[in-house]
């Protein structure tokens, strides 16, 4: 049964229709009227002390990161890298972002744009934001960008604009609101370095449930 199926079920058990306007801007002034939750200290930072943060906490969670001047180095940071590891395919996210960069230049790497599929090796998506708190990364589904490149591939690239780092998790929700104006997307997923699990007999294994390498591509813009 869907979400929409689920609410449905329960305006229908309340004997209530769909929300006025009205009624979905004052939820939206409850929210953003709420008091914020203690907000941690090393997360009120200034922005370029929330960037040496996120790279810090990123690196300390196992994930690859490199710095890159230019949105238009990514094909042959990807091609460099998956050359190095010995593979050839590249599964990308469909956003204009990617979509505009010179693949062409990545002669040996082939891209396609579509969901991932068992068997992936290598993923691109772009992240919402990057959370300076624990290094983690903010990312939600859409029609460009399906969260199965987020979870199925091995190696999942990650493109994170510098001016989309923010301190604490709060600022990072609160910038998904304003920019989806309360309606906010069915997936949110929150990553922190490549998944892994120490549930069987405390021995860490990486990639237990997604990736087993996660490679930040950090742009300076």
């Amino acid at each position: 049964m869907s979400k929409a199926e689920i609410l449905g079920n329960i305006r229908r058990g309340l004997k209530r229709g769909e929300a006025s306007e009205e009624q979905k801007q004052a939820v939206l002034n409850r929210i953003n009227q709420h008091a914020r939750n203690l907000i941690p200290q090393r997360s009120q930072l200034s922005h370029a002390g929330q960037i040496e943060l996120f790279i810090a906490m990123a690196t300390e969670a196992a994930a690859e990161l490199f710095q890159l001047n230019s949105i238009t180095e990514v094909p042959q940071i990807c091609a460099t890298w998956l050359k190095d590891h010995h593979i050839d395919t590249l599964v990308t996210a469909s956003d204009e972002a990617i979509l505009g960069l010179d693949w062409d230049s990545a002669a040996e790497l082939t891209c396609v744009q579509r969901v991932a599929q068992v068997g992936d090796s290598a993923s691109l998506t772009t992240s919402f934001a990057g959370i300076a708190e624990t290094g983690t990364l903010m990312l939600h589904s859409g029609k460009d960008s399906p969260t199965t490149l987020n979870f199925l591939p091995d190696n999942h690239f990650v493109i994170l604009n510098r001016s989309d780092i923010v301190g604490p998790y709060e600022d990072a929700w609160q910038k998904l609101r304003d920019k989806t104006q309360g309606e906010l997307p069915r997936t949110v997923n929150m990553i922190t370095g490549p998944s892994r699990s120490a549930d069987i007999e405390q021995t860490l294994q990486m990639g237990a449930h997604g990736p087993k390498d996660l490679i930040i591509l950090l742009i300076n813009d």
